[in-house]
């Protein structure tokens, strides 16, 4: 069985004093809900605040970004050994805001992961369809694309560690929500994909969030499909409330 992972994606939201009481909200809450892994990802300059509040506790702090190189002359960037350091856990990398808005490609974030492995971080990957990619029927080239080109020369080993994030741009910030069963179909198709591509006992392993307005209403009935092992949250991991209602979804 794969244990359940939801993370919650805080964004460029809450400077560190709001950053650190969210946290202690959400670690006032995290013990009633055994048998999910829970992560938060901060801006960068929260990250500090939050690992400070949920040192030796079950919520693990995510980047949400980094870059591929150690260190250099790479002005505003961050490099994974950074973010190890300072006590993350986990790395975000191929967000589709990346990709829109920072020209990030299936290339550079293959670079990126490849560097979160020589740090010791745990990477969960982004990939996802636009409006156009959808009504266009393809959806699941676009996702195959993605996944093969940000899993290049990545070894079966190394594959352990990934978490896989499937984000339909279309969904994200905009209220719309995929079907549960869309978002199973596409779930499905990755599994498989992952099964060609390194075979059938990383295919049972790897964890498939969704994200794309994701909110506790919905949570229960997207996590019960067979394929979807967790949510990357966005807006709603920003609501204390909200993202305790997600955490609970089996209640």
């Amino acid at each position: 069985m794969r244990k359940p992972f939801i993370a919650g994606n805080w964004k460029m939201n809450l400077a560190s004093k709001a950053a650190a009481e969210l946290a202690g909200r959400l670690l006032a809450k995290v013990s009633d809900f055994e048998g999910i892994e829970v992560a938060v990802a901060p801006t960068a300059t929260s990250l500090a605040a939050v690992i400070e509040v949920l040192r030796g506790s079950p919520i693990e702090v995510a980047a949400q970004n980094c870059y591929w190189e150690e260190s250099g002359a790479f002005t505003g960037e961050l490099s994974t050994e950074m973010i190890k350091e300072i006590g993350c856990s986990h790395v975000i990398i191929g967000h589709s805001e990346r990709r829109q808005f920072f020209a990030e490609t299936d290339e550079t974030v293959n670079k990126k992961l490849q560097a979160a492995y020589r740090a010791g971080l745990m990477p969960i990957v982004c990939i996802g369809e636009s409006l156009g990619h959808r009504e266009s029927g393809r959806t699941m080239e676009v996702v195959a694309g993605q996944l093969k080109g940000a899993l290049k020369d990545i070894s079966v080993e190394q594959m352990q560690q990934l978490t896989v994030a499937y984000e339909p741009i279309w969904a994200i910030g905009t209220g719309k929500t995929a079907t549960p069963d869309q978002a199973q179909e596409v779930h499905a198709f990755l599994r498989g994909q992952l099964m060609e591509m390194f075979g059938q006992n990383v295919a049972d392993v790897v964890r498939i969030q969704y994200g794309g307005s994701v909110k506790p209403s919905n949570a229960k009935e997207l996590m019960d499909k067979p394929d979807i092992d967790g949510a990357l949250v966005g807006g709603a991991s920003l609501k204390a409330d909200d993202f305790i209602g997600i955490l609970g979804y089996r209640n």
